[in-house]
């Protein structure tokens, strides 16, 4: 910064949404956010210029945005030169704040295939000439379900090269998953790439750069290659259980290497490649990783290794229409955990706990095992009597086995599966099992954590732990219902539910925007969408709340982000859902084509009316429909849709709410989702709807029956009823049901019941009894946006009018917490300190920001120990019932008023 080290300064500089991604083919979208060093300090105006960084050494500019004068503006599309393939690019932003300063920040990005016609790789696989002999079944030590998996492949294709080139990058996907190599050394960091998308629409590929792994002479190009999402096991129909998208695995590498004189040389997968079986002999996401340590190879993947006795690899397909660039951070391995306690078992076994419910695998280093000695890992969320409870993992076996070839120490870390599981039962290892010698390597989509919270609460944060936890182990390249059992597929409503609290705690819009191709993929002509995408199962139409993710999600991410391109790309898809309603339930109360029509799932005690929910979404997902129009400035279809709103509306008051405010069914879930939509006629009606919602509650003795689909709405919608004091006693209850029931008795994830274990029955039934279930944890956002009061007005995207309405929770003695908007950073924490509320916040620049606060007047309010109507950058904008609303200018403050 200059020598006015107080101004405006950017970070955070993202293109496309990503931090230096490397497969852009399309003139990227630019974004940044911004922090201020002092109150008042704000951008006036933006300059962005890109270069081509040349393997040369030039650096030519190809676009130049000039000085824009945007006050409120984080972003920019790129509109220069034409992008070329496999290049670099840096670009530098300048921004400028109200005295005239400029600060400056930089990044990069790189180009993946720009032009289709560029590709020169085809798809690669086992030589169907390989030779293989058959032997009678017998007892092995496999199970029956796992013993027709096969090997998992070696591909190796070496290549000479003069000398190392400026610039090299290799671009690779796989119908499987796949790591690649370069003369021995692991390209990237991803794994289980390319993940899964609809494989039948389209197929990801991941670029990097490799310059510094080629040298002159002989070089290696390597790649093992698994069944992953593509062939294996999926799903819990085992009528079909695997190979939905093929038989076999695949390969697709080209590495683009160019000299600094301009040439270019290209190296694809093709027939010169050679193929083998790998010391891996299966490995499969559910069923677990086989290694046999006794057949690796080491040097397979060095350009000294002999490929002599290997076979030809085979063209299997050489059509690449389907691939498309990596547009979301991938899965890595984010952590590792240690283990907790080791516990001897007698007869070789050992039961670890490390402590949280996670997904990944386990790293165990062996020492001084005999050659063939047999290792077995197994997986479990929860212990029953002291031994791994697998009976809720259905046909899911997550067993993984390794074989010891004699060496001093090894490590078993399997590469292609992974798990779902607190516990791992070590079976084989031949005297004590050393707790340095075991960890948990977490694994999920690397995407950035926004959010944060803590409070005075343990319980409390135990909470929000237990829900980003479950936000981790199910963001896992789709978002998953669970990661444990035989299932683990990408549910709509499960994810629309848990949207609002994922993007309060983690930058997933760009995941979540790569999902809704895979959901719009699925959508029937008739505009019916799924109920799970990728669509392998249930493949009739969608239920209500659960077809309604092709509506809420785009809205949501759009919100979060203020991203118009997520509602681009989805908007004719969500007409067409809404349609296909109305075109089967003329009279607009839902009760045809309703899918499998699972209602407010999961909810305990008493159960909401499948029409009444129903028809609460259909005239929901209408309303967006046509917010979502108006915002593309599609006027004139808008207009039709937000009088179908209100027709649907009219129905559903007529159907379903009596004149004394009962909602059809009388069941809490009822009254939210009437309250919660907007569905009530007035201010009249809406307060009788409120009261009976109030008696639902309290009936219960200020105890939850909500499921799945409503449970997210129970805080907000009382506290907005002015009945806070009621959302902080549901938050806090610690009796069954409550969330704080599930932690009280060990939790660290979201349980999918609210009975997934209780004193007097033990465990609910192991058909459907996951430990790591985000559904019911979609009060998260109610942290951020009650608690901590971060939020945005009704008109607002991408928090361009922050509005903060901090709620002071009287079980509470303090808590704090930030949330990283597309503006900046907003950080909000408050403490108790005698019969006065301290309250600090930082507000970032770019952005309106108003405040309320429970304050009855401008007198009792401080700020900094001062009056805070004396007080720069404070506006008191006006008092009303109690509360003082202010208007704050960017920076940081420390306000006090009386507790009432």
């Amino acid at each position: 910064m200059s020598d006015h080290g107080t101004g405006v300064e950017a970070y955070a500089l993202r293109a496309d949404g990503q931090h230096e991604p490397q497969g852009i083919v399309a003139g990227p979208a630019f974004s940044w956010r911004l922090r201020a060093g002092r109150r008042g300090a704000r951008q006036v105006a933006y300059r962005i210029v890109v270069t081509h960084l040349t393997p040369s050494g030039e650096t030519p500019r190809v676009w130049d945005s000039g000085r824009v004068e945007a006050a409120g503006t984080v972003g920019a599309r790129y509109a220069g030169a034409p992008l070329i393939s496999s290049a670099d690019y840096g670009w530098t932003l300048e921004v400028e704040d109200e005295h005239g300063v400029t600060t400056t920040a930089s990044a990069r990005f790189a180009t993946g295939i720009v032009h289709r016609d560029e590709w020169r790789a085809a798809w690669i696989g086992r030589s169907p000439l390989a030779r293989r002999t058959a032997l009678p079944p017998q007892d092995i030590d496999i199970s029956y379900t796992v013993n027709k998996l096969t090997p998992v492949r070696r591909f190796v294709r070496h290549v000479d090269l003069d000398d190392v080139p400026a610039r090299a990058k290799v671009h690779a996907s796989a119908k499987g998953v796949y790591r690649l190599y370069v003369n021995g050394h692991r390209v990237g960091n991803d794994e289980l790439a390319p993940g899964w998308t609809e494989y039948r629409d389209r197929i990801t590929y991941q670029s990097w750069d490799v310059t510094d792994l080629l040298h002159p002479g002989r070089n290696s190009i390597a790649a093992l290659v698994g069944d992953g999402w593509y062939v294996g096991f999926i799903g819990t129909d085992r009528r079909h259980q695997a190979q939905h998208y093929g038989k076999e695995p695949a390969l697709l590498v080209q590495l683009v290497a160019d000299a600094a004189d301009g040439g270019r040389v290209v190296v694809g997968t093709d027939t010169a490649w050679r193929d083998t079986e790998s010391d891996i002999l299966y490995a499969d996401l559910l069923m677990g990783q086989y290694e046999d340590s006794r057949r690796a190879q080491a040097d397979w993947h060095l350009p000294g290794c002999d490929l002599s006795g290997w076979s030809d690899a085979v063209v299997v397909d050489d059509d690449t229409s389907l691939l498309t660039p990596e547009v979301d951070p991938g899965v890595r391995a984010t952590r590792r955990l240690a283990a907790v306690s080791v516990t001897p078992k007698g007869e070789g076994r050992h039961i670890v706990d490390f402590g949280q419910n996670l997904v990944g695998r386990v790293r165990l280093t062996l020492r001084g095992q005999a050659t063939g000695t047999r290792v077995q890992l197994d997986h479990a969320e929860v212990l029953d009597d002291g031994e791994l409870y697998t009976a809720n993992l259905r046909t899911a076996e997550p067993v993984d086995v390794f074989w010891t070839n004699g060496e001093q120490e090894q490590v078993f870390e399997p590469r292609f599966t992974l798990h779902g599981f607190r516990f791992a039962e070590v079976r084989g290892v031949s005297g004590t099992l050393d707790a340095a010698d075991i960890e948990a390597v977490v694994l999920h989509n690397d995407v950035e954590l926004v959010g944060g919270f803590s409070s005075s609460s343990t319980d409390l944060n135990r909470l929000y732990h237990s829900i980003s936890w479950s936000l981790r182990g199910n963001f896992v390249s789709i978002p998953t219902d669970c990661p444990q059992r035989d299932e683990r597929l990408g549910w709509l409503a499960d994810a629309q539910v848990f949207a609002p609290t994922a993007l309060a705690i983690a930058d997933v819009g760009p995941l979540l925007k790569r999902w809704l191709r895979d959901i719009r993929s699925a959508q029937s002509d008739d505009g019916a969408f799924p109920d799970i995408a990728p669509h392998l199962i249930h493949l009739r139409e969608g239920a209500p709340a659960w077809g309604d993710g092709g509506v809420t999600i785009p809205w949501h991410v759009y919100r979060a982000t203020g991203d118009r391109t997520v509602l681009e790309e989805a908007a004719d898809s969500m007409v067409a859902w809404v349609r296909h309603i109305e075109r089967h339930n003329p009279g607009l109360v839902w009760r045809e084509l309703v899918g499998n029509n699972y209602g407010d799932w999961l909810q305990i005690g008493e159960e909401t009316r499948r029409d009444v929910l129903a028809t609460a979404y259909f005239a929901h997902s209408t309303d967006l429909t046509a917010r979502s129009l108006r915002v593309l400035g599609r006027d004139a279809e808008a207009a039709e849709l937000e009088a179908l709103a209100e027709r649907i509306r009219d129905v559903y008051r007529r159907e379903f709410v009596a004149p004394d405010g009962t909602v059809a069914g009388d069941t809490q879930g009822a009254y939210l989702v009437t309250l919660a939509f907007g569905l009530c006629s007035d201010d009249a009606q809406r307060r009788i709807v409120a009261d009976r919602l109030v008696t639902a509650v309290e009936r219960r003795d200020v105890s939850l029956t909500t499921g799945f689909i409503t449970v997210g709405l129970l805080c907000p919608v009382l506290a907005d009823l002015g009945r806070e004091d009621l959302a902080f006693r549901l938050l806090h209850n610690d009796r069954y049901p409550s969330w704080l029931f599930s932690i009280r008795n060990g939790a660290t994830t979201i349980w999918e019941r609210w009975d997934g274990w209780t004193p007097e029955k033990g465990f609910q039934s192991a058909r459907m009894n996951s430990f790591n279930h985000y559904s019911l944890g979609s009060v998260g956002q109610w942290f951020a946006g009650g608690i901590l009061g971060i939020g945005q007005a009704e008109g607002s995207a991408g928090y361009r009018v922050i509005e903060l309405t901090p709620r002071f929770d009287p079980f509470l003695d303090s808590a704090a917490g930030s949330l990283e908007t597309p503006r900046g950073r907003i950080e909000s924490r408050w403490q108790r300190d005698g019969g006065r509320i301290t309250w600090s916040v930082t507000v970032p620049p770019g952005a309106a920001t108003t405040a309320v606060l429970p304050c009855g007047s401008g007198a009792d309010l401080t700020e900094g120990g001062k009056n805070a109507t004396s007080s720069e950058g404070v506006t008191v904008a006006d008092h009303d019932l109690g509360r003082t609303r202010l208007r704050l200018e960017p920076g940081t403050y420390d306000l006090g008023f009386p507790a009432t």
